[in-house]
This record gives C-alpha cells, structure tokens and sequence, in this order.
C-alpha cells in the first residue's frame, strides 16, 4: 500500500479535466475509426456483433467503471480497484497488463494514420508498402504525444480532443456520401436475414475479438482520477455520453460503408481511407479523400495520446506504492505530472514501434500487434470484472452515481462482462484464415502472453522482496 512519506506527490497532481475535456478524451480513445473498416469488410453481419458486444461487454464495463470510479475516486482507477478487492499482487498484475498491452497498441493504432495519410498526397500509396515510413510516423508522433503530456495535461489534452474530432467529422461526411451514393446507385449490398446472421466459425473468431475490442477505453479516465474535477460525478456524466455516441458512430458508420461499397472492396491498414476514396471517385467528390485522409490520421493520434496519458498513470501509482522503482511516482514541482512515468512510457512505446517492424512486412506486423494487444489488453478486465463482484460488499457511498438495480443489476452485469472477456480471449488466440503458419502464429501469442504475465509476477516479487529487506 501507499507509504506516507509519499502521500505528497500525489498532492502535487493538478485538476486539469473538466467534463467537456473527459468526454473528448473518452470518444478520442474509444472511437477509432480502423475498426469501423474492419467490420465492414466482414460484411452486414457485423451489425448484429456490433450490437452483441455492445450489450454483453460494453454496457457491462461501463456500468462497472461508473459505479468503482464513484466508490474510489483515486489515481489509478483499475490498479486501485484490484488492489483493494484482492491485494496488492492482483492490483499490480492487472496494472501491469494493462500498461504492458497498449505498448504494441500504440505502433498499431498509428499505422493505421499513417496508411490513411498517404491517401492526402498525390503518389502517397508508393510508401504503402515501405515499413520505414510507417516506423518514422509512429515515432515522431510517440515523442510529440510524449513532451505534450509532460508539460501538462492542459497541453496533453487537445491531442484528444483533436482526435476526438478526427473521428467525428470523418463519420459525418461518410453518412452523408453513403446517402448520397444510395441515392444515386442504390444499395451495395443486401441486408437479408441470411446475410445478416453472424457465422460462428473460426474464420471469424479474430474479427469478434477485435470488435469487443474497439469497445474498451471507457476504463481509461479513472486512472487519472485525481487529475479530474470532481471526479465522483464528473466520470460518470462523461461516460454516459461518450458511450452513447461511440457505440451510434460504429453501427452507423460499419451501415453506410456498407451500403456504399461491398465489403471485399474494404481490407487493409488504410481500409477506411480506401474505402472512402472510391466512393468519392464515383461521386466526383475526389477532394474530399484530402480531408477525410487528414481527420484520420488525427484520430489516430489522438487514440494514442489518450491511452499513453491515461495508461501512463499505472506505473506511476505502482511507483509511490514502491512495486517499481521510487522514481516512478515523483511527480513534477512545476507541471504537475508524473514525468519519469511518462517519459519512460512513450520511450516503450517507441521500443516496441521498432520491434514491430524486425523481419516482418508492414501487414503481418500490423496483425501481429493488434492480436498481442487484444489477448493482454483483456486480462486486466477480468481482474475489473471480478473486483466489481467483490467490492460489493462494501457500502456504496452518498452522492455517487451508479447503475440503476443495486447490487443484484451491479453483480449480474459484472458477470455477463467476466464471461465475454473471458470468451474475447479464447477467441483472439484463434489466427486468421490467411495466415500460412496457424500453430506458430498461436504459439507466438501465448508465448508473449506468458511471458508478459511471468514478467509482471517476477518484478512484483522482486520489490516485495526488496521491500522486506
């Protein structure tokens, strides 16, 4: 547990986020718009998996955000939790997957940027296929995200709220395209009852666990609770209305691609820009791919600003508690940040960007990262899901803001969210119809995942260790 001697340094956290600012920082992290593409290349059954994780994962994570971040509004949110429902090892191993998992997240999520940007040059698809290129982008944006976020929160967050834009005009002028293209050319593809019935094959397992996938971020704002304006209230609110328009903005956006375009035209890093790009094509509108390629690469990096500010925060209570090295938790006199966290955090980031692209093509790395981000990005929630249960028994405090039916509504979505991560992951070990070597692709994935996990429990041991002598 925390020791009083560094109690002070959290003291030092400015309140920089106002409900406005969490609501931007929520849909930044929580919109992207790659897997908006991913689910309509899979075709119109994607919208009844869109609306199946939506009520089974996203619904169940939200309502236990609200109500853990309204009963312990503190730095750290998901490591706090885990901490005070099962002790201090379970605290810091969710925390450390957590943290761990959004390290390939962050070269994956700005390849798809820097795909859609080259849809804004004229030529730009000659660097498709060169890896330096997509290298060079994830990493100058890392360092940008980095110093930002550094030098403060109220400098740190317009990256998401840029990104929140980039996401929410692209969705915008896709509706109106889609509407106009319809008009003009009918519907691209036929919504049946057959088409629309999802088919449970392993063909299509990698796509469920990455449409659950896009559903998680919601997490992500407690961990800086301390750093919020009246977190208790503040998170809740912020929650509510982000959550209803990510959730709108992935079934409308996957439907007006759809109806515009048949899915085999949609694949690939920079399958949204793609997509767009020849529907403006066929409307005369080809200037708009300009823009569009533009708000892209936008929400990309605000996706990465989000979960490197917010994430970042782990390894700075894990420091104060003294399970990583005391210089974790110091946190700048003068911008009040936790500077070494964070500056240690975006150089991971830019480690992994590196490793990613050793001896692999740019698409294989690309699929590489997001299956290793999906399998230990969703280990931390079962540790979520499992504390909600568990806090129960504790009295809920006045004033806080929690899903309506109590403890009864509180344990039964907990386990509908602990049975659907726990399925997600299962389902993120099975590779993809393409890939040429299943049994290697599987051991690489677990092989990681064990070692991830080894990793967290031997540093974890290592400090208690230390600690005692």
């Amino acid at each position: 547990m925390i020791e009083p001697g560094h109690l002070g340094e959290k003291q030092l956290l400015k309140r920089e986020l106002g409900f406005f600012d969490l609501t931007l920082f929520y849909i930044a992290g929580g919109l992207s718009l790659r897997w908006v593409a991913t689910a309509a290349a899979a075709g119109p059954s994607t919208i009844l998996v869109w609306i199946f994780a939506c009520l089974f994962f996203f619904v169940p994570l939200a309502a236990s955000v609200l109500e853990l971040s309204a009963r312990y509004p503190e730095e750290g949110g998901l490591y706090v939790w885990t901490q005070r429902a099962f002790g201090d090892f379970s605290g810091f191993l969710a925390a450390w997957t957590y943290w761990m998992s959004n390290l390939p997240y962050f070269p994956a999520v700005l390849y798809f940027g820097a795909g859609s940007l080259l849809f804004a040059f004229h030529n730009g698809q000659k660097l498709a296929a060169t890896g330096s290129y997509y290298l060079l982008f994830a990493l100058v944006c890392l360092a940008v995200i980095t110093v930002l976020n550094v030098l403060g929160l109220k400098f740190g967050k317009w990256l998401n709220s840029i990104g929140a834009f980039g996401s929410w005009i692209p969705i915008l002028i896709l509706l109106v395209i889609a509407g106009v293209s319809v008009f003009r050319f009918g519907s691209a593809t036929k919504f049946t009852a057959a088409s629309m019935t999802p088919h449970a094959d392993l063909k299509n397992a990698i796509f469920w666990s990455t449409i659950f996938f896009a559903f998680g971020g919601c997490e992500t704002g407690s961990f800086m609770s301390e750093e919020i304006k009246n977190a208790r209230r503040t998170i809740p609110r912020a929650l509510i209305v982000s959550g209803i328009i990510l959730a709108a903005s992935y079934i409308a956006g996957t439907i007006a691609l759809l109806v515009a375009l048949p899915s085999a035209q949609i694949s690939g890093v920079g399958g949204f820009a793609s997509a767009i790009q020849v529907m403006c094509a066929r409307l005369g509108l080809s200037w708009i791919v300009v823009v569009i390629a533009l708000f892209l690469a936008l929400n990309s990096i605000g996706g990465a600003a989000s979960f490197l500010s917010s994430t970042s925060r782990l390894p700075f209570v894990a420091g104060i508690d003294r399970y990583l090295p005391k210089a974790f938790g110091r946190v700048h006199a003068r911008w009040g940040t936790p500077w070494i966290a964070i500056i240690f955090y975006g150089v991971a980031g830019m480690l992994c960007a590196l490793l990613s692209q050793a001896g692999s093509t740019v698409q294989s790395a690309y699929d590489l990262l997001v299956s290793m981000s999906i399998v230990t990005y969703f280990i931390p929630f079962v540790f979520l899901f499992l504390a909600m249960i568990r806090l129960q028994r504790e009295p809920f405090p006045r004033g806080g803001i929690r899903f309506p039916g109590g403890r009864a509504v509180a344990v039964l979505l907990a386990s509908v969210g602990l049975i659907t991560t726990l399925l997600t992951i299962v389902l993120a070990l099975v590779p993809p119809d393409d890939e040429p070597h299943k049994g290697l692709a599987i051991a690489k994935i677990l092989g990681s995942t064990f070692l991830l996990v080894g990793g967290g429990a031997a540093v974890f041991l290592s400090a208690k260790w230390r600690r005692k002598t």
